[in-house]
């Protein structure tokens, strides 16, 4: 439907996230500016509407029959956003009236009301920017507030990216500025998986080089450097609840990397001495642990060599 084709576009100019550009989002726009399938933007309203009216519209003027069950899905996830956007006031003729009061009336901004008027015509940029320039972008606001908290991590070649929230992440940022430095000097990262966004740093080119071809992520540890002048690879889990290099997750890692032409360096991080006691007894022979807590020491698991590749004439591991 066009109307709602419309209102979707209005909403992404007004710079809503992506969750309130759908559909719902859309009929919601249209049920709070009174307009139908032939209604015009120029002759949009301020009507008051409880979230029941706005169900109703939907149904009667779009045939658009929501659950009783969606009135609490269309106030968080549409017009809660609508708030914060400055594109609806809550109760403008109560302000008093309690939150959750059945009686609770939704209606449109002055503001926003400018912008929907002068849509289709060669005042909508300006009646928007002006709109922008007062009240800001929602979509903005989200991705600052994130970027407030997300876990700056800076690489050897002093570039920064962020990763998602979360001791997890922390863990990382510690294995990349402090296990690197210390153990692997002018190391390459190759890889950086991230709990929210799979990974953040993935040299597809530079792992084929070394025969590692990527079609699966999560079959790479967290973390993968290359410290090109010994032809090393480090091997790094970051283990804060699960996923220590275990036996069995060494043959994994050792099924995949069948053509890799690096020799391998396999490495368990860990936050803290009390994280690493949980996970000892599953750690594989043969591998190093780093704890962050003591970032200028490691643990070596048995073996002829310290910090060094194991040369092997199979793949068996010991256990």
């Amino acid at each position: 439907m066009r109307k709602v084709e419309e209102a979707s576009e209005i909403l992404s100019s007004l710079g809503l996230p992506k969750g309130q550009r759908n559909e719902r989002s859309a009929l919601t726009l249209l049920a709070l500016a009174d307009i139908g399938k032939k209604g015009s933007w120029k002759n949009a309203k301020q009507p008051l509407r409880r979230v029941w009216d706005i169900m109703r519209f939907m149904r009667e003027r779009y045939g658009k029959n929501y659950a009783a069950n969606s009135r609490e899905t269309i106030r968080r996830q549409t017009v809660h956003q609508f708030e914060q956007a400055r594109i609806v006031d809550r109760n403008p003729d109560d302000p008093k009236r309690p939150t959750n009061s059945g009686d609770t009336v939704y209606a449109l901004t002055a503001d926003v009301l400018e912008v929907l008027k002068v849509h289709g015509t060669p005042d909508f940029n300006s009646a928007l920017e002006t709109f922008l320039r007062r009240h800001g972008s929602l979509q903005q606001a989200y991705d600052s507030s994130r970027d407030s908290v997300r876990v700056p991590l800076k690489m050897p070649g002093g570039e920064t990216v962020f990763l998602s929230p979360g001791k997890h992440n922390e863990l990382q940022r510690g294995v990349v500025q402090d296990f690197g430095p210390r153990f692997a000097p002018g190391a390459e990262v190759l890889f950086i998986g991230d709990t929210a966004r799979k990974h953040v740093i993935c040299e597809t080119k530079k792992l084929a080089r070394l025969g590692v071809v990527i079609t699966e992520h999560d079959k790479l540890p967290d973390i993968v450097i290359y410290l090109r002048d010994r032809n090393w690879i480090f091997l790094i889990e970051a283990v804060t609840t699960h996923g220590p290099v275990s036996p069995k997750r060494h043959h994994e890692i050792e099924s995949f990397l069948g053509n890799c032409t690096a020799d391998r360096i396999y490495v368990t991080a860990f936050l803290n001495m009390n994280d690493f006691r949980k996970y000892a007894a599953d750690i594989a022979w043969e591998t190093e642990v780093w704890v962050a807590a003591k970032p200028d020491h490691m643990i070596h698991f048995n073996g002829p060599k310290f910090l060094e590749p194991y040369r092997r004439a199979s793949n068996q591991i010991s256990a």
